[in-house]
């Protein structure tokens, strides 16, 4: 990273525009220190990327707080074809805002600068394939290697998205400085995957997040899952009773294995729903939501289909799981940062 931020460093007096991708459930976590103070802000724009996973209600005010500090902002959605067409309307716009630009022969270059999985390269690809298209443009497209593991970028790669004039996108490895010394910070650049898990350890970032979401009001959109359950239970005890079936034996159990389908995502709600409601602690209170949490991690269990035998094993699953969902937005939109005017 050091190799990467020197590299960085060297070509930002040569580039037209910086597009410093952040993630929009942690805009200011996810900010890269190397650009602070390193160049004026007409020149930068923050991307807020992974709109999707974050607080709908949330965005408007955050473009809002940056606007406020002269910085043009924009969020984004680097896998939905439509976001990616308007962000490079805008950033043409941005371009013909330029003094002293020929656009009918200049060569524009913007360069992608952020922490660690963020989405830069996945934006670079996108807005690639947008830009090749729109410009009707023939030949084989790039690709900038994408994963969801941090650090995959190793070398600065250029991708062409714009013609008249012709615009390139850098696609650069991701930075972080050496030291985060702010353990909420950490924690919230571990729990979107910025950093490693290991570097916290899994069950404590699945801890972190059930302690957001039983603070939050995201589990109240639940209710109606619960509400559909006990209804469809009470159908079924009465099938049982006028059949004279007996409920299935151990031995017929169906086997689970994966996770993200809808009626197990759909269990894991409600099991944290009903242990969020009917909870009678003080959630304000340290101990009372630890409390909570252990209960919620022995539901998990159930509700994931492991075998309470698994002992500590069971647990570290239910957080890999329980993380896995999160990352991709099954258990809700968070905004982990506070917003401060």
């Amino acid at each position: 990273m050091a190799a990467a931020s020197r590299a960085i460093a060297e070509r930002i007096p040569l580039v037209d525009f910086i597009l410093e991708v952040r993630d929009a459930r942690i805009p200011l976590s996810s900010e890269c220190q190397l650009l602070t103070n390193h160049l004026p802000c007409s020149r930068r724009i923050i991307v807020m990327n992974k709109m999707d996973l974050a607080n709908r209600s949330h965005l408007k005010d955050w473009i809002k707080y940056f606007e406020q500090r002269n910085c043009i902002s924009y969020v984004i959605n680097s896998h939905n074809k439509e976001n990616v067409k308007k962000f490079l309307n805008f950033l043409q716009a941005q371009i013909k805002g330029l003094k002293n630009i020929d656009h009918s022969c200049s060569t524009l270059t913007m360069m992608m600068v952020g922490i660690p999985n963020v989405g830069k390269s996945a934006l670079a690809n996108s807005l690639h394939q947008v830009g090749r298209i729109s410009a009707a443009e023939k030949g084989k497209l790039k690709h900038a290697k994408v994963s969801p593991h941090p650090g995959e970028t190793k070398d600065i790669s250029s991708l062409k998205i714009g013609s008249h004039p012709n615009i390139y996108v850098l696609d650069t490895p991701s930075i972080l400085p050496p030291q985060i010394l702010d353990a909420e910070v950490c924690s919230r650049l571990a729990l979107t995957g910025a950093i490693s898990d290991s570097l916290i350890g899994e069950k404590e970032l699945a801890q972190y997040f059930l302690a957001i979401l039983n603070l939050s009001d995201e589990y109240k959109k639940w209710a109606k899952l619960s509400a559909l359950e006990n209804e469809r239970s009470f159908i079924d005890h009465k099938e049982e009773c006028s059949s004279g079936r007996q409920p299935c034996m151990k031995g017929e159990r169906q086997h689970f294995t994966d996770h993200t389908q809808d009626f197990i995502v759909h269990n894991v709600r409600r099991k944290l729903f009903e242990t969020i409601s009917c909870f009678n602690g003080d959630m304000q209170n340290e101990v009372d939501l630890e409390k909570l949490i252990e209960l919620q991690f022995t539901t998990l269990t159930e509700a994931f289909h492991l075998p309470i035998e698994l002992g500590d094993n069971a647990r570290s699953k239910v957080a890999t799981k329980l993380l896995n969902l999160y990352r991709i937005g099954r258990l809700g939109h968070y905004t982990l940062d506070p917003l401060a005017f």
